[in-house]
């Protein structure tokens, strides 16, 4: 019996320097020798092109030094370095430092996909010198004999030289949805996985050579996959962008105007009115948030193959699972053979004794070269040496999902010659049997039942089963994930709705969602039933908990139809039946030990296997959109305070209120620091559409009031001591300061003991900055008298009111607000 090919996750894929193909041709039963291995090697006919999970060294480098956003605050930094002081330049070792940080995560996360990745690399079965052996993908050359089994996927393209039953789906390359029966001398193409049967195939083009394995590699290079949150941001930093160009302009030749006896102070204060225009931490904070999760999943033996499937998990309202593999357990036991009294007379030829029947079974089991969990319980509980009861195999036909049996033509011992079969018993047998009675309370009872007959036809007849005579049926039982009923347990308590979609009878489906809690498990809906036309189609997914006997192409439908009602779906499977759903799915999500097929389609990969770490994936997804969503409120703010007061000083034709040290210090102590911690903490609400219109509703309007009172009570110190910028300085920032504080506490809501020592810390570094003498020369801040400043301390508290109407009236109770 050949033994299934290691299966675990892995993100590389197929490239080697190309060979032409030479040197024994397919179809040599032993496989190439060590010393045409190593011929081939030598030439470069090698599948060796290195996995690739995330991106390289220098890529993360260059992708967080050199930004649009740092260019122009470099530019501002090296300016300060001329007209000093250095304090003014405080900003530009703040920008080192964050980008430092997003580099050293975005690294730590390097390492764990890649770790991850080696982990769960595919090895396929070759064979060589006679024997069968296990090679990395990137250890196969040109003329490998590779062997398949179902659930394998073609890592090369070749030319088939054995298939004992094999089906190829090639969906993923052609769109073709039904599998196609391969026979010798067929062409096979990598990206194709088998779903039945098993074989063999002489390896003819490898690495680039192949292009399915162009198409593979290309598409699994690590990419900042497009996602609403990143598109979102990169939408309103294009904007800023063109509101930035005209605002600096004008402030320019506004502080060169305005204080042209002094063009050093007019080029200081010109930056200081452009650098916090730029929201340059945003993107950087939602680099490292997202780097972050991946780190903290890859400790879960989650690897997350596409940095923003955290982010759609996320906005997940609807998780379909399929009930083997994930629901319950690979393994299943044999608690019981029921023989089946005759239909009819005359007599059986052949009794159906029990030891018959085990006889049988356990002949079936040693015939199947690559058996599925049910074919193993079965093998593990009648299974004996080779050949000692004498029969013999003249064909044998796997188990397909698509036919819903496996069958084997024996030479019985008795010296008949029969079809045996093995499946599911609503298929097999006439809709009016008296057998599906006892079937339909066994799978009550959430039990799994196989049917065991005989039939006289061949199995290269058009339909073997047509004469079938039922002689038992196979009870077995499915063991239940211990974390199961917990985990559906979180997405009924974070209003996301599971679905179990599975091949399974609809009455076995519906008793292990109902032993489990499943809400509607109890109205489980036979996917035979189901109607054509979509949007009937989307009616019943809409409001069903539970399919059973559903095709591999009706799960794809069903997601679809799913999707078409608006919800945000995904799919977890681990067999090749879920290939098509998971692909298809917003999110596919793949069990470590499934078919490597599977793992190849799908964004997350659970490699030990533990439904309970989705609640730590949907947990971490909620949690770093969430934050996002609040930083970005923080970083807008900003920008837009920062435009009006540009365009309020060109107005009004006086200095800009703030030097680059008095940014530094705003910026730091008002967003962030804050901002940093903000957007690593815990946040458990499902990500909504609509980012963007949500943050501008508070930046917008925020922004505007803050820059308003900010003006107002600079203004207000002017005329009372013009003479003394220092003083007026002083008062707009501790205007702004207060203001900017306020715009955080909202932001910071609901709260806790961190976060208010977060915003307590903020304040209370801010009243050093202004009583300690050293710091307070350093930043030069002086508040003069009491009046100036009590006046900045009023206008900042109405600020603050006006702030709250905003969040209260406009954000709260706007649709998708909040």
């Amino acid at each position: 019996m050949t033994h299934p090919a290691e299966e675990t996750a892995g993100t590389g894929r197929d490239s080697a320097n190309p060979g032409a193909h030479s040197g024994p041709g397919p179809g040599r039963p032993s496989g190439l020798t060590e010393a045409e291995v190593a011929e081939r090697v030598a030439r470069g006919q090698v599948n060796d092109v290195p996995v690739r999970s995330s991106r390289s060294v220098r890529e993360i480098v260059r992708a967080n030094v050199f930004t649009r956003f740092n260019a122009i605050i470099g530019v501002m930094f090296a300016i300060i370095l001329v007209v000093g002081p250095i304090q003014d330049g405080l900003f530009g070792l703040v920008i080192v430092a964050n980008t430092g940080i997003g580099i050293i995560q975005e690294l730590r996360a390097k390492k764990t996909l890649d770790s991850l990745a080696v982990i769960g690399e595919a090895r396929p079965q070759v064979r060589r010198e006679g024997s069968v052996r296990q090679v990395a993908v990137a250890g196969i050359v040109l003329d490998d004999t590779v062997l398949l089994g179902t659930g394998d996927k073609v890592v090369v393209d070749g030319l088939v030289t054995e298939a004992d039953g094999l089906e190829i789906d090639e969906s993923l390359l052609t769109g073709e949805p039904d599998p196609v029966l391969k026979h010798p001398g067929d062409p096979v193409m990598s990206g194709s996985f088998v779903v039945a049967g098993a074989g063999a195939f002489t390896a003819t083009k490898v690495g680039r050579q192949a292009y399915a394995a162009q198409l593979a590699e290309e598409a699994t290079r690590f990419t900042l996959v497009s996602s609403e949150l990143r598109s979102g941001i990169n939408s309103i930093l294009r904007f800023i962008t063109y509101l930035l160009i005209p605002a600096a302009i004008g402030l320019v030749v506004s502080q060169l105007a305005v204080e042209r006896h002094d063009w050093k102070e007019a080029v200081r204060r010109m930056v200081a009115g452009i650098v916090p225009m730029v929201p340059e931490g945003l993107v950087l904070l939602t680099s490292v948030a997202f780097a972050i999760g991946v780190v903290r999943l890859g400790r879960q033996k989650c690897l997350v193959q596409e940095l923003p499937a955290i982010e759609g998990l996320a906005r997940v309202d609807t998780v379909c699972l399929d009930k083997t593999g994930t629901l319950t357990e690979g393994g299943m036991d044999v608690v019981e053979l029921r023989p089946l009294a005759p239909a009819a007379p005359p007599a059986r030829p052949v009794p159906a004794e029990v030891s018959v029947l085990r006889q049988a079974l356990g002949a079936m089991g040693r015939a199947d070269a690559r058996p599925n969990p049910s074919m193993q319980a079965v093998i593990d509980a009648y299974g004996g040496p080779d050949g000692e009861d004498g029969w013999r195999v003249l064909e044998a036909m796997p188990f397909s999902s698509a036919r819903k049996w496996s069958g084997v033509q024996f030479l019985e011992p008795q010296g008949g010659e029969a079809s045996w079969l093995l499946g599911a018993p609503d298929v097999l047998l006439p809709e009016d049997h008296p057998a599906l009675g006892e079937v339909d309370e066994l799978g009550a009872k959430g039990l799994r039942v196989l049917l065991v007959g005989r039939s006289p036809l061949p199995l290269d007849a058009p339909d073997p089963a047509s004469e079938l005579d039922p002689l038992a049926l196979v009870v077995l039982q499915q063991r239940l994930r211990d974390d199961a009923a917990a985990t559906l347990r979180y997405f009924e308590s974070q209003r996301v709705e599971a679905k179990v979609i599975s091949g399974d009878s609809a009455v076995s489906v519906g008793a292990v969602a109902s032993h489990l809690g499943l809400p509607g498990a109890e109205r489980a809906v036979d996917a035979r039933t189901l109607p054509s036309v979509s949007t009937e189609l989307a009616e019943v997914a809409d409001r069903t908990t539970v399919f059973g006997r559903v095709t591999p192409q009706q799960k794809r439908e069903l997601v679809g139809a799913l999707q078409s009602s608006g919800r945000t779906v995904a799919m977890t499977g681990d067999g090749v039946n879920d290939v098509l759903a998971l692909k298809d799915a917003d999110i596919g999500v793949a069990m470590g030990s499934g078919s490597e097929a599977t793992r190849a389609v799908a964004q997350i990969v659970l490699l030990d296997d533990r439904f309970a770490t989705l609640p730590s994936v949907v947990a971490e997804g909620r949690r770093v959109i969430g934050n996002i969503e609040r930083v970005a409120n923080l970083f807008l703010v900003k920008t837009v305070y920062s435009v009006l007061l540009a365009v309020l000083v060109v107005i009004c034709h006086v200095p800009y209120p703030f030097l680059p040290r008095h940014s530094t210090v705003l910026s730091s102590l008002t967003i962030g620091i804050p901002a940093f911690f903000l957007a690593l903490a815990p946040n458990s609400e499902r990500a909504r559409t609509g980012f963007v219109r949500r943050v501008l509703r508070l930046a917008v309007p925020g922004g505007l009031i803050a820059g308003t009172a900010t003006f107002t009570a600079y203004m207000l110190a002017r005329a009372d001591h013009a003479t003394d910028l220092k003083a007026d300085t002083s008062v707009a920032t501790l205007t702004l300061f207060l203001v900017a504080m306020w715009v955080l506490a909202m932001v910071a809501r609901p709260y806790n003991w961190w976060r208010l020592t977060l915003i307590g810390t903020m304040g209370a570094a801010f009243a050093l900055v202004l009583w300690v003498p050293f710091l307070s020369d350093f930043f030069q801040l002086s508040l003069v008298g009491l009046r100036d400043p009590l006046v900045g301390v009023g206008i900042a508290v109405v600020a603050g009111i006006l702030l709250e109407i905003v969040w209260r009236f406009v954000v709260r109770r706007t649709p998708d607000g909040g």
